[in-house]
């Protein structure tokens, strides 16, 4: 029986970059919405990919990227947590917009922060992976390793929230 090919080789792993690079990306600037921080991201993963070749299967490697990337970025959630919960307790700075335009911005960002702590993480990444990227339900669910009667779920869930929220999707 043939060994299963470990990640190791350059052209498997640069083969695997091509194949995987952009995809992971756009999965993980779904969930963060920042695109320096998704480039950092995606490349922590690979290199802890090229760090683990020996134990990562070509077969598996898809996976571990996806598991590693999404890792890394709850743990920056949560560092970011922790920051936020610090800096609310520092003095305001004096803001010098107009009166109008901080009013209507705060409007803004509460009804977006409503909407948004509404849909679980599980909902928000099913929902913009399908109507942003174009996914289909059967490579969401590859993507995160589920069913795809998890990912029609989380979807079913996400548009109800959201319809509630800001009216019909």
């Amino acid at each position: 029986m043939k060994q299963p090919e470990n990640v190791c080789n350059e052209n498997t792993f640069a083969q695997l970059y091509e194949v995987h690079g952009k995809p992971v990306w756009r999965f993980i600037y779904f969930k963060c919405g920042d695109t320096a921080q998704a480039d950092d991201l995606v490349q922590e993963a690979f290199i802890k990919l090229w760090q683990n070749c020996a134990k990562v299967t070509k077969e598996k490697a898809k996976s571990f990227l996806y598991t590693v990337c999404n890792n890394a970025f709850l743990n920056e959630v949560a560092h970011k947590k922790v920051v936020l919960k610090h800096a609310k307790r520092q003095p305001d700075k004096t803001n010098y917009q107009s009166p109008e335009f901080v009013m209507e911005e705060n409007e803004f960002h509460e009804k977006l922060k409503k909407s948004i702590e509404n849909l679980t993480e599980a909902q928000r990444t099913a929902f913009l992976l399908n109507r942003i990227e174009g996914k289909k339900y059967a490579e969401i669910a590859e993507m995160l390793n589920i069913s795809v009667k998890a990912v029609e779920k989380r979807m079913s869930q996400a548009l109800a929230v959201l319809r509630k929220e800001i009216g019909n999707v």
